[in-house]
């Protein structure tokens, strides 16, 4: 195999590290600021009109300051048609009035907020995130079709190394699992009603979405202690080294060369960091929209977690295609270590040479002993 062979193998991780930075400046600039005050929200069609009782044959009389004339004011009777300035400049402003029902947010007629969190996820946060996801799609597909698939440059030599164990595996299928499921559940909470009710019609996609939404906010907790039980069953291994910086300045070799690592490489640490923080930020925002009291039922907060709990989902989604790309369909044998716990020696020395030289005397070609030992965490 060329350089240029092993410089293309390298290259899913370096897009998806660029995708992942791009994901994290949209997070900063989505700030509480971005959800300040609208006086500009319009309040409820026709909410501004009022009768004024009293007045001769119905007609409108204001005081100076556009309030309501009080000597015309019968308490029995219906308001007339006057446009109260003031109160309606307050109004669209967010302030709250007197309600003698426990709950104080009742008093707000019109939250400014609300239509400013509208229009980020309707407008930047869908928009932008279906152009990245389609876009992490196209460069996937152009890759294959000029690349193929990466095959093991020696061969398969019939030896084996066990690499990941029974416990690894079940851990990492168990959070896949639901990782795959909250994907496709949240893909259609966001942008199904764009793409589905001219394929399927209105009511059968009523009856996905309500079971998108059910089945998402069930399956949202039991990923929060999947992401636990990820973190702390692979660290070992995903701290940052020397080697690493030079790898990324190798571009994974991109560029030309062969970057060395050891049992992950400088993308796949970067994935476990991302999948890491990414589960915490869900797990989080998540919480707050499930069990809006933790925040006082604060709409503010809840809309901030809302587009928080989207962005950082969008960059899960992107960078998590290209770990299931790579894996699958990108790269002959890659997928072997998490479905029989075992690699081929030369993929093994090919993509993880430090730690091949390491492991290089436990390869064997009785793959059922190499099997036993994956199994009982002999990696």
């Amino acid at each position: 195999m060329t350089n240029t062979d092993r410089v293309n193998r390298k290259g899913i991780g370096a897009g998806a590290l660029s995708a992942l930075f791009a994901i994290l400046l949209i997070m900063f600039a989505l700030t509480p600021s971005a959800l300040a005050q609208n006086p500009n929200v319009r309040p409820p069609a026709g909410a501004v009109e009022n009768v004024v009782p009293g007045a001769p044959d119905g007609s409108n009389v204001r005081r100076p300051g556009g309030g309501i004339s009080q000597d015309v004011i019968d308490p029995t009777k219906s308001m007339g048609g006057v446009f109260d300035t003031d109160m309606w400049k307050k109004v669209r402003e967010g302030k709250s009035g007197l309600v003698t029902i426990p709950d104080p947010l009742a008093g707000q007629l019109v939250q400014s907020e609300g239509e400013t969190w509208r229009n980020l996820r309707n407008g930047p946060l869908s928009t932008y995130g279906a152009w990245l996801l389609l876009g992490i799609l196209g460069v996937i597909s152009l890759y294959f079709l000029l690349r193929g698939r990466i095959r093991i440059e020696g061969g398969r030599t019939g030896r084996v190394i066990p690499r990941f164990s029974l416990t690894e595996r079940v851990v990492h299928w168990f959070t896949a699992g639901l990782w795959l499921l909250l994907a496709i559940t949240g893909l259609i909470i966001l942008f199904g009603r764009y793409v589905l009710p001219p394929l399927v019609g209105p009511d059968v996609f009523a009856a996905i979405a309500s079971a998108s939404l059910q089945g998402h906010n069930l399956l949202g907790p039991l990923f929060v202690f999947a992401t636990v039980l990820l973190f702390f069953t692979f660290i070992r291994g995903n701290f940052f080294q020397l080697v690493d910086l030079k790898w990324l300045l190798k571009g994974g070799g991109f560029f030309g060369g062969h970057a060395s690592s050891h049992r992950y490489n400088f993308g796949e640490k970067t994935w476990f960091w991302w999948a890491a923080f990414a589960g915490i930020a869900l797990g989080a925002s998540g919480f707050v929209m499930l069990f809006p009291d933790w925040v006082d039922g604060n709409r503010t907060y809840l809309q901030i977690a809302n587009i928080v709990h989207g962005v950082v989902a969008i960059g899960f989604i992107a960078f998590g295609i290209g770990h299931i790309y790579i894996a699958t369909l990108g790269m002959e044998g890659a997928l072997e270590g998490m479905t029989k716990g075992t690699v081929d020696e030369n993929w093994a020395k090919e993509h993880h040479d430090l730690w091949y030289e390491k492991h290089k005397n436990e390869a064997t070609t009785d793959r059922t002993v190499a099997e036993a030992k994956a199994a009982l965490g002999q990696v």
